[in-house]
Parts: C-alpha cells; structure tokens; sequence
C-alpha cells in the first residue's frame, strides 16, 4: 500500500511540474514543449509498468498468505501461541476442533483451564520449567472439550523470542486416544503374557520336578537291580572261585569256566543297560589318568584274548603310531574298544582281527587319536549300517537269534566316544568283514610312564606274610556273599568277625578295634551308610579303615560312602585280586599310621 501512495506522490509532481513550465515558459525555456512532453509520456509508461508489478507482488503475497494460512488453520495437529503469561494469542482450526470452542472464545483466554483439574499443577510446573530461549519440552496431559469431555494429549512447546524482547511459547497439540489405547492394550497383552509365562514356567517347573522325580526313581531302580543282580552273580563267580582253588578235575574245571563265562555275560548286560542309562541321564563322569598304551593292551586281550583264540582267530595289534603314554580315560577307552573287539569276534567265523591307532592330530599336549577294528566277518549292507548305533536295535532280527546280544553295545560306544571327544562309526562291505573306528580327544602323559617292573609278589602272599591273624570285620547280609568272603579271607591269613547288619557291625566295632572294616552298604536294621557314620563317632575308630562293599555303579552311591567316613568302596561281584589289593592297602596304611 506505501508503494501505491508513492506512485500516485510522482504522478502529481510530474504532472505539476509540467503545467508549471507550460503556464510559465521561463522555468522550461531550456526544454522544448515537445520534449517535455515526451519525458512525460515516458515516465507515464515507466509508471504504469511499476503498477503492474506491484499488483503482481500484491497478488502473491496474498496467495502466500493464504496458502500459511491455509496450512497453519488445517495442520494435522493443534497449533497455539502462547505468551509469556501463558494467554492464547494464536490457535489454529485443528486445535479450536480438539477442543471443542470457538475461536473467538479461546483467544486471549489461559491455557491452564483448559487442562484437566488433576494435570493442572504439572502443566503449570512444566510451563515455568521454559525459562531460557529455545527451550523445549514435552508433556502429557488430559485436555477437557467445550462439551465436558476430556482425552488425552501430547503437548509439545518451544520458546522463542520475538519482537523486542518479547517472549511466545509455540503449542503443538495433538491427540493421543488412539495411541494410549494402544499402550493399554499393549499392557493387558504383557499382563497377559506375563500369566502365560508364569503359568507356563509353574508347567515347566512341575514337569521339572516330574522328569527328576522319575529319574531318581530310574536311578533308584537300577541301583536296586544292580544290587539285586550283581549280589547273586557275587556268590556264583565266587564259588566257582573257590571250588577252583580246591582242586577240581579237567571236566570240572571246564564246567566251571562255563559257569564263570556265563555270569560274566550276563553281568556284561546288565553293565550295559546300567551304562547307557548312567549317559544318558548326563550321570556318566569320568576318570582322567595317566596310563600307557600297553597297559590298555594288556587290559583288553585279557578279557578279549580267550574268546578270540577259543574261535582260532588271529590278533594283529598296530598301536606304533600312538604316543605310549597317554593321559584321559582309560575305562572309557576300553570299554569302547573291548565292545568292538567283542563285536568282532562274535561275528567273525574266522580269519583275523586288527586293532589299529594312530595319531590323528597333535596340538601341544593335546591329541586326537583314532582307533580301528578290522574283522574279516560276515559284514554289513549300507541299509543295516544306519541303525547299528541305536540303542536296543539289531541289524536283523535273525542276527540277534543267531548271535545273541542287546544292541547296547556300540549304542554305548558312540556316547563314550563323545564323552571323550570323538565320533564313532563303521566301514563295511557283505561277505568281506567290517572296520569300526573311533575318534579319542585325549593327552599325552605330563611325564613318561616307566615300563613295568619284573613281577612282584600278589597281594594275597603278602597278606599271609606281612598281616597275618590281622582282625577283619566282615559285615554282610546275604549267607553266599557272607561264606565267599569270609572263605578269601581266611585263606589269605585273616582273621576275620561277621556281623549279618550294619547294627550288629557296630555293636562288634564297639568291642573290638579291628584292623579293617569291609562294610555292605545295602543291610538290613541299620544299613552301611548309617553303620559308617556311628562307627566313627565311637572313641578310637576316627582312623580305623572302612571299605564299602557295593552293588551299585553309580558315582553318587560312592560319593555318600566317602560322606559317611568310609576309605574306599570295592564293586560287587568282588574279584579276589582286587579284593586283595585293597585289603592290603588299607592294612599297610593303618600299620604305618600306628607306628
């Protein structure tokens, strides 16, 4: 509008200008009329050429001014300004629709009043936090409509400075009812998950508590039938023991042996069945020594080497590739090997088998080793191969007619081999034998194993020489058990007491300091365990030696007989040498300590 009035300013001076020289022609008599008119005619179109740019300018800034109007009025959220007192002085329509009041009647009225009675405080609060220019914030808040409803806001500011010095809070306000639906339903969904995840974790814990109820009666189960086999075969094998040492003819001596292989395969099934479900159950711990590979040797042809050459079957042994002195698990090592040499010479009619290791791979101390036992059997098809390693299947039903067996054993062979850090599996081809291989994660010796010495005198010898008449309590409860052991005793020079139950054990222990202690562990009236931790209590049997005598073959049984005070545990069926040794032990040990 200023530019207007100055155009209209120019017109009037030019066009009096150019009268005044017309009326006076001595203030123009340097110009010709002509020309003066034509300088006005110029000037006249220069004019009307500002004219129309002004319009043109007036024209956009009014489309401008819309379109920010435009804009501010239907933004998707509420615009307000407030000023320093916080009164209304700016609102946009968004923000007059959310809240339900004209325009008019919001401007230059307080935003306070506008916000619920409970959130009045903390919007006053959070508007006198704004202090400093540029300052931000955001709050929420439950904004009540001209109707008396209310919803629930998001209210955003910022503080700017405008003008000299003054000061207006820019409001963006928008809706949030959608949104807090959503974190409600969101907070009744975790709420509800929450259930689910404590319900779910109650099922967990009770199932829990099933699966170790149930494996404890498993445990308890095999424990009893441990007990309940291993007793009986404990009288068989040590019968056949002694009538042997009593002198028997060749006849009888065959019948024995028949005996005795009987019930050691019959205690071999049992161990299996015992061993898989020790694995199974993550209860299998094993023992890390140091051992030599002849002592491994030695180990696995004595109980493999009648049965082989019983079938005249050749053994070849290549072990040249191994380090000699080894440290891990031997058991374990053993047990896997003596269960393929086994396998071997069950189905190998004849010909030969070979044991084979050899060193894999070496990284330090630590070295993976594989071993191989190749028999010239009958063999087996690709589509038998891919179930042998399952627990309790037989290649063929026939097989297990014609060969006997569980199908444990090289179930059994696959888990020890992974318990040490390997693999296992088989080679084969029909009517040309079969190779079965196993992977051993094991290390060497920390130091090199002296080689045996000569021979040394048994320990049954040295029993009789060294601890003769020494006094042994021998408690037991079963009358076959009782004689075997008392009969081994005696004839090692013992003299040894019998209680038939833990309470009569310490009854006589009471009376007597005994040498030596060899406890059941299993009695009735008062068992092993019990019998232990009393003897002990007693003045002067702190130190005397108690071995338990157990049918079980599980560690946690071994552990609660060392909980209890006792020195050693000796597994049922008792074998004399063993039995020997570790009287012997323990009598060596209780002599020295009395010195």
């Amino acid at each position: 509008m200023k530019a207007h009035a100055n155009i209209r300013h120019d017109r009037r001076e030019l066009r009096a200008t150019a009268e005044m020289r017309i009326a006076n022609p001595l203030l123009g008599a340097d110009l010709p009329t002509e020309d003066l008119l034509h300088e006005l005619q110029v000037q006249q179109v220069e004019l009307e050429i500002q004219n129309e740019a002004l319009r043109r300018a007036q024209t956009e800034l009014e489309a401008s001014r819309d379109r920010y109007v435009d804009l501010y009025d239907f933004a998707p959220a509420g615009y307000l300004t407030l000023d320093a007192n916080g009164m209304i002085e700016e609102i946009n329509l968004t923000a007059v629709a959310l809240l339900g009041v004209e325009r008019d009647k919001l401007l230059r009225r307080r935003f306070t009043p506008l916000v619920i009675g409970r959130d009045q405080d903390r919007w006053t609060q959070f508007f006198l936090g704004m202090k400093e220019p540029d300052d931000t914030g955001s709050v929420a808040l439950g904004m009540q409509r001209g109707d008396g409803t209310v919803f629930p806001a998001q209210v955003d500011c910022r503080r700017r400075t405008v003008g000299a010095g003054g000061t207006a809070i820019r409001v963006a306000l928008s809706d949030i009812t959608a949104r807090k639906a959503a974190e409600n339903e969101l907070e009744l969904h975790r709420h509800h998950l929450e259930e689910l995840v404590s319900s779910r974790t109650t099922e967990l814990i009770l199932a829990r508590d099933a699966a170790e109820a149930a494996n404890r009666a498993k445990s308890t189960f095999l424990a009893n039938m441990s007990h309940e086999i291993r007793t009986p075969m404990n009288g068989i094998l040590g019968m056949a023991y002694l009538l042997r040492r009593g002198g028997v003819t060749p006849k009888q001596a065959d019948r024995l042996d028949k005996i005795d292989l009987s019930a050691r395969h019959l205690l071999a099934i049992i161990d299996n069945f015992i061993d898989l479900a020790k694995i199974e159950a993550g209860k299998a711990v094993g023992e890390t020594t140091d051992f030599t590979v002849a002592e491994l040797l030695r180990e696995i042809t004595a109980v493999v080497g009648d049965s082989i050459k019983a079938k005249g079957l050749a053994l070849h042994i290549d072990t040249a590739g191994l380090p000699q002195s080894l440290h891990g698990d031997v058991t374990w090592l053993s047990q896997a090997l003596m269960n393929y040499l086994g396998n071997a010479v069950k189905f190998t009619e004849r010909g030969s088998i070979t044991l084979t290791g050899r060193l894999i791979e070496e990284i330090g101390a630590d070295c993976l080793l594989r071993f191989e036992v190749t028999d010239t059997g009958i063999g087996i098809s690709e589509d038998m191969r891919r179930s042998l390693f399952v627990p309790f299947h037989q290649v063929d039903e026939s097989f297990a007619r014609a060969f006997g067996g569980t199908g444990l054993g090289l179930a059994i062979t696959r888990r020890l081999a992974e318990l040490m850090g390997g693999e296992a599996g088989v080679d084969s081809t029909p009517g040309q034998g079969s190779t079965f291989w196993l992977t051993a994660r094991l290390g060497k010796a920390a130091a090199a194993i002296a080689p045996d010495a000569a021979p040394v005198e048994s320990a049954e010898v040295r029993l009789r020489r060294d601890h003769r008449g020494a006094r042994i309590l021998l408690a037991e409860d079963d009358p076959v058990s009782q004689e075997v052991a008392l009969q081994l005793l005696r004839e090692a020079g013992l003299a040894p007491d019998l209680a038939a139950n833990g309470r009569e054990a310490v009854r006589l222990a009471e009376r007597t300091d005994y040498a030596l202690i060899l406890m059941d562990v299993q009695m009735p009236v008062m068992n092993g365990l019990d019998a232990a931790r009393a003897i002990r209590a007693l003045p002067g049997r702190a130190a005397t030696p108690i071995i338990a005598k157990t049918a079980s073959v599980f560690d946690d049984e071994r552990r609660a007989c060392l909980a209890a005070g006792m020195d050693g545990f000796l597994a049922k069926p008792l074998q004399p040498d063993k039995l020997f040794a570790a009287v012997l032990r323990s009598l060596d040990r209780h002599s020295q300590a009395g010195r």
